[in-house]
């Protein structure tokens, strides 16, 4: 938890009026006991009605008072813990954007989005609980003890016996409750995972009529987490009617022995009143301090797995010492590259080399598993190589700053993602780009005509995920995506297969021409998408079967010529 303090500091104006505030309001609740003691053994003694109405004014003016302060310590309170999560989840989201596919395979999309959201709520909370009642309850516990023991110094022996029950009940609770806290957070990951995956996978879901196996499946998780929560609310459910039971016995202790001094003329009625509100403000602070205990274990266990996030440094970083001034033109070269998946036992790439030049379609195919995508993962350093080098115009990709690789890199993957939002905003995505180059980009991947039947055109709303557009129409929108950036370097990995035969041999034509100086890489299962490449890359197990033209393969590389004659019969390829 004090790791994280570091993003309060902007906000310590907020803190300290709001502790100065606190303190206005602990003093103020503080002498209110003692006026009261006066009106009564005073006032209401000696009858004197002017002593009561003047020593009544005081009384309100000084509730007034410590309401006011209350008041606005609340608000500053709130606002420094609202700005606090703000900045922390800012930071987290900023600490997760350079994260490595590693990272993110690690701790997984759903366990990150609640630990940015629901984590980051409990800290802001606590930050909140802290800033208002914990900072309070130590100002009007000490102070009430000395008010107290100034009243009657034998009557607050009875204290010296209540005090160390709720001490050790405090204790107790923090000690049991932070580990169920912590699987709580844990099972809300799960809980979150299962949601994620069946509103995203709900056609498919719906397809295999796999709707109750899924409803069984978040019912599980629910339950589970429900038990949990259960579990660790029976365990508070003890706390506040113990705290109730040694309040009320205190109580019944101090009436008992100190109406027996009022008797004996050692203590007046007032001061016993006094004293009572004393005993009282003792335990309300003893009280907050053990909720405090009660909730600190959940924000701690949620600090705990922030800072988890925070600490965890990714694997890929940028160069200590990047290549300044350096025009990427766009050669592509392997030398003796393995890759293994962290914690894969075998590797995906085994002693890959091969050099994709500007102005050449290099083509890689193979079967499923072989390594296809993977290459392209690790151009774009999503990964690093476990050995062996990659270079670009003869510099290592390591000694690249990451942004401006990427920034001369065009990548269409073979899953597409589009974006909430219009069909501009999608094929721009965050460029500044004149709206002719929009068009231009639409009209190379063939989408200008489904896009001008659209309601919009161009300013048509693209709902989360593409859901109202087809297989086609989606990777049509994100090949335009990848024209309109007019890289040095063409990743498609297998972007093609949604389409028909005759838009495929169109949207290749027109991107021929639109990357004729650029080096283009496309991952393909169809034979007849990548026939016409430059170079062609045969993968086998994560090795390289075979490297050359199509005939030339056809000829020569059996496991080339299982692919081809399994899409292709002999009259087509003649």
């Amino acid at each position: 938890m004090a790791k994280l303090l570091k993003w309060l500091k902007p906000y310590k104006n907020y803190v300290a009026s709001s502790l100065l505030l606190v303190f206005v309001q602990s003093v103020s609740e503080l002498y209110l006991p003692n006026l009261m003691a006066d009106i009564v053994d005073t006032g209401i003694l000696n009858q004197d009605v002017g002593y009561i109405l003047r020593k009544g004014l005081i009384m309100l003016l000084v509730a007034l008072g410590g309401t006011a302060a209350a008041i606005l310590a609340g608000y500053l309170a709130s606002r420094a813990a609202m700005g606090f999560g703000r900045d922390l989840r800012e930071n987290i989201f900023k600490h997760v954007q350079s994260f490595s596919l590693a990272e993110f395979d690690k701790f997984g999309t759903a366990s990150l989005i609640t630990r940015t959201v629901n984590d980051v709520n409990q800290i802001q909370m606590m930050t909140v609980m802290g800033l208002r009642m914990v900072a309070r309850a130590p100002l009007m516990g000490i102070g009430s003890v000395i008010m107290a023991v100034n009243k009657d110094a034998r009557l607050s022996m009875v204290l010296l016996i209540a005090v160390p029950f709720l001490a050790g009940i405090a204790y107790f609770l923090h000690r049991k409750s932070v580990p169920i806290f912590e699987d709580i957070q844990k099972k809300i990951d799960r809980m979150n995972l299962i949601l994620r995956e069946n509103l995203r996978g709900v056609r498919v879901i719906r397809a295999f009529n796999r709707a109750e196996y899924e409803k069984n499946r978040f019912k599980e998780a629910n339950r589970d987490l429900t038990e949990t929560s259960i579990r660790v609310n029976r365990l508070m459910s003890l706390f506040m009617p113990l705290i109730s039971l040694i309040i009320n016995f205190t109580i019944i202790a101090i009436l008992w022995f100190g109406g027996l001094r009022v008797e004996q003329g050692t203590l007046q009625v007032g001061d016993l009143m006094a004293f009572i509100q004393y005993v009282m403000h003792i335990m309300f602070s003893l009280m907050m301090v053990s909720i405090a205990f009660v909730m600190f274990p959940r924000a701690y266990a949620s600090a705990s797995r922030i800072v988890d996030v925070l600490e965890t440094e990714p694997e890929i970083k940028e160069p200590e010492n990047p290549v300044e001034l350096y025009e990427i033109k766009g050669t592509i070269e392997f030398k003796n590259v393995a890759f293994k998946y962290p914690g894969s036992q075998e590797p995906v790439l085994r002693d890959i080399s091969f050099r994709a030049e500007p102005g050449k379609v290099t083509a890689i195919i193979g079967g499923t598993g072989a390594g296809k995508t993977t290459i392209l993962n690790l151009i774009m350093r999503f990964y690093d190589a476990t050995s062996g080098s990659i270079l670009i115009d003869g510099v290592d990709i390591k000694r690249l700053p990451q942004g401006k690789l990427r920034d001369a890199i065009g990548y269409v993957p073979q899953k597409v993602v589009l974006f909430s939002g219009t069909v501009e905003e999608n094929i721009r995505f965050g460029k500044d780009l004149d709206p002719e180059e929009v068009e231009r980009a639409a009209q190379i991947a063939q989408a200008s005509e489904f896009i001008s039947k659209m309601e919009d055109g161009y300013n048509s709303v693209i709902s989360q995920g593409g859901k109202n557009l087809s297989g086609g129409q989606k990777q049509r929108l994100s090949i335009a995506r990848a024209v309109a950036k007019r890289p040095k370097i063409y990743l498609f990995d297998d972007c093609f297969s949604a389409l028909d035969f005759k838009t495929d041999a169109k949207v290749r034509a027109a991107i021929k021409r639109e990357t004729k100086d650029s080096t283009v890489i496309v991952v393909a299962q169809r034979v007849a998408t990548i026939m016409d490449a430059d170079q062609i890359i045969v993968l086998k197990d994560g090795r390289i079967a075979g490297i050359g033209k199509h005939k030339e393969l056809f000829k020569n590389c059996q496991e080339y010529r299982e692919i081809v004659l399994s899409q292709l019969s002999e009259e087509e390829l003649a």
